[in-house]
């Protein structure tokens, strides 16, 4: 689990989370009002734009834009069930990433105590990297009560308190399994490290081998080969020919008939 992207999944639930909540009041804003609302328009075009001082193309077209714009949001009035109910998945991801997010920072501020790092950014960077990313995260959710407890319908500040009090509950279960499986992959990552470790010393060792092996062959041959340049009557043979075997050639040979 990478923290970057646990807190990008959390930031795009909060910003996915403020959209729902604007597109939610807005719809009960309009809803069962559109009369009052398109009067309300109607009679302030008029004052605006009275038959001496009639209204450009541009205007005309922007007023009758935000009367459709409200036609469509009464239309929309029974979609707020869908809109709350996808708020509330929205608000759940955000916690869930968070929780994730604050278990994973407690284990790497753990294992710094005791155990050497080995990757590419400084402990110092990494340990800056998660005091700002857990100030954010602490941040997103200030903005999210301030945007669904004060600034929405009630229904909404209710929603965010009992997803809020589940995720807690939740948040401690997770805590407790991502340490679990961190320790795990931190286990399992040692000894992949060993396996390698060892398969790259058997390789050294391995190639030392041949090249000692060769080593040997080729200075085996250049021995040979500069004896039988030098001492051709020992022969060409990997063994040098006996003192006996060159008498035995040296007679001369004798033929037998029938």
């Amino acid at each position: 689990m990478d923290p970057l992207t646990l807190f990008a999944l959390a930031n795009g639930a909060v910003s996915a989370v403020k959209a729902g909540c604007k597109l939610y009041k807005d719809i009960k804003g309009a809803a069962g009002e559109v009369r009052e609302v398109l009067k309300d328009l109607d009679d302030q075009f008029s004052k605006l734009h009275p038959p001496e001082k009639p209204p450009t193309v541009a205007q005309k077209n922007a007023y009758i834009q935000e009367k459709n714009r409200v036609i469509e949001l009464n239309k929309k009035q029974g979609d707020t069930v869908g809109i709350y109910t996808e708020l509330g998945e929205h608000l759940g991801a955000y916690y869930d990433n968070y929780y994730k997010c604050m278990a994973i920072f407690e284990e790497e501020e753990k294992h710094s105590q005791h155990e050497i790092y080995q990757g590419d950014a400084s402990l110092g960077k990494r340990a800056l990297q998660r005091v700002l990313m857990r100030k954010q995260l602490e941040q997103m959710g200030v903005e999210l009560r301030e945007v669904m407890v004060y600034q929405s319908p009630k229904e909404l500040g209710a929603l965010h308190t009992e997803v809020e009090q589940m995720m807690k509950i939740m948040g401690k279960q997770q805590k407790i399994l991502v340490a679990s499986q961190m320790r795990d992959d931190h286990v399992r990552a040692v000894k992949k490290r060993r396996r390698m470790d060892a398969v790259w010393a058997n390789a050294v060792w391995g190639v030392m081998a041949i090249v000692i092996a060769a080593s040997i062959g080729l200075m085996f041959a250049f021995v040979i080969q500069d004896r039988i340049e030098k001492y051709p009557q020992l022969g060409t043979d990997i063994v040098p020919k006996t003192e006996a075997q060159r008498r035995a050639e040296a007679e001369p040979k004798r033929y037998v008939g029938r």
